[in-house]
């Protein structure tokens, strides 16, 4: 039986469309390429090549679309009639899961099959994908640290656990390792997008905003290709980076020119738009036109079922364009799930919920309201959705909302508390000014 470049057999497959295969893995490993053509080309050529379903399926899942969710179920049905390893068929369990919205029990599914299986590339990355979504910091570190001794710099993919470690350590707020390792992951593969990310992110949680501007400037070629995955995601980084030196303007021009470039259609990409666009609109820049653009995008996606990290972005949308009916409609969904049945259903009623309740009464001026919500929300953030990084617009928005009730007691607490995690910030320091100027 052939096997893959790690050395696990491949049901069902050809020398040629195990290559294909192979190709598309690579792909997906640096997120650079689209990797769909490859592996439709081998099913076409190998129909019974169940890994390249396998791994199609969980291309779809990790999406966190309601269209891409309803393709990975049809591609799992097919692979399921379809002869498999017990290892494939692992996978199968795990997408089940992951499918119908149960991702714990989906990312804990591979850390039992990580332990039987270590150089499975796929569930490696997979997994880790699904501790990002949900959350889980000590497990997107101990997932590789779990493999790591199995592999070394002979078994290809190597520099890619590196980079994966040095992004779970960096959530883990071991910046030093994280640095170390993302810089070791980079020297082995430059075009290992995670790893620059996982530097990246360093960076942004200590502070560092003009190393931060440097060192994406210095790697720019490596993961600013049209037809890179992460290129939209890190143009937001660097557009925080000038957020926090108190550069508006050039923040501002990264949006337009490079953040919303191609108007892409994908949740992943439309998250750092509102995302960006809400600190604009905090930063008092006019956005409104911005946020309509957005906002239509967001409409067949944020459904208030599939990941409410998403609905909670579209809101964000929804409220920068002044569209009151669709975020009444997506609160009204999230409701409706106070008796939830899976996961993501919990993650939307206890945590999407409080975190749009309370960005809605900022949006609306209400703004002791909203520091109520939030206060609360962020200690739950936890149950779902992004890095650090990403989450930090909680806080920024309950210390602004802190700042605009006037009360000056609670704005110089929150406000305090940002400093002390970026002393040297420009945007701290300026922020924490305005809140001691509050009266008493």
């Amino acid at each position: 039986m052939l096997k893959d470049t790690q050395g696990n057999p491949l049901t069902g497959t050809t020398a040629d469309t195990a290559d294909l295969y192979e190709k598309g893995m690579r792909a997906f490993n640096l997120y650079s390429e689209d990797p769909f053509p490859y592996l439709e080309q081998a099913i076409a050529q190998a129909p019974e090549f169940v890994m390249a379903l396998l791994l199609q399926a969980y291309m779809y899942a990790t999406a966190t679309e309601p269209e891409a969710t309803q393709a990975a179920r049809a591609v799992l049905d097919t692979a399921r009639k379809l002869p498999m390893s017990d290892r494939e068929a692992s996978h199968a369990v795990a997408l089940q899961q992951l499918i119908a919205g149960n991702w714990h029990a989906a990312a804990e599914h591979l850390d039992f099959h990580n332990a039987r299986y270590p150089h499975d590339l796929v569930a490696i990355q997979c997994g880790h994908l699904m501790d990002f979504y949900r959350t889980n910091g000590r497990n997107l570190r101990d997932r590789i640290a779990r493999v790591l001794p199995h592999w070394s710099a002979e078994i290809p993919g190597y520099s890619l656990l590196l980079g994966m470690y040095a992004f779970g350590l960096e959530e883990c707020a071991e910046y030093a390792r994280a640095e170390e390792y993302g810089h070791r992951a980079i020297d082995l593969e430059p075009f290992d997008c995670w790893a620059h990310h996982a530097v990246t992110h360093v960076l942004e949680m200590q502070g560092r905003a003009k190393d931060g501007i440097a060192w994406m400037e210095s790697r720019e070629p490596f993961w600013a290709g049209r037809e890179n995955f992460f290129k939209v995601h890190n143009w937001w980084h660097r557009a925080l980076f000038h957020l926090d030196l108190e550069e508006i303007d050039q923040a501002t021009a990264l949006y337009d020119q490079k953040v919303r470039a191609d108007s892409s259609s994908m949740a992943l990409d439309l998250v750092d738009a509102s995302a960006l666009l809400w600190r604009l609109w905090m930063l008092e820049v006019d956005v409104t036109s911005r946020c309509k653009e957005v906002a239509g995008c967001w409409l067949p996606l944020a459904d208030g079922h599939t990941y409410p990290f998403n609905d909670w972005h579209a809101v964000m949308a929804y409220l920068g364009a002044g569209q009151s009916e669709q975020v009444d409609a997506v609160i009204n969904k999230l409701r409706e799930q106070a008796d939830s049945r899976n996961d993501v259903e919990r993650w939307a009623y206890q945590t999407g919920l409080p975190l749009i309740e309370g960005f809605t009464a900022f949006a609306r001026g209400r703004y002791a309201e909203a520091v109520q919500h939030l206060h609360g929300a962020r200690y739950i953030f936890q149950q779902f959705g992004g890095s650090h990084a990403q989450r930090d617009i909680i806080d920024w928005t309950l210390a602004e909302a802190a700042i605009r009730s006037g009360e000056r007691a609670l704005a110089e607490a929150f406000t305090n508390e940002r400093l002390a995690q970026k002393p040297d910030s420009p945007m701290q320091l300026a922020t924490l000014l305005r809140a001691t100027q509050l009266p008493r």
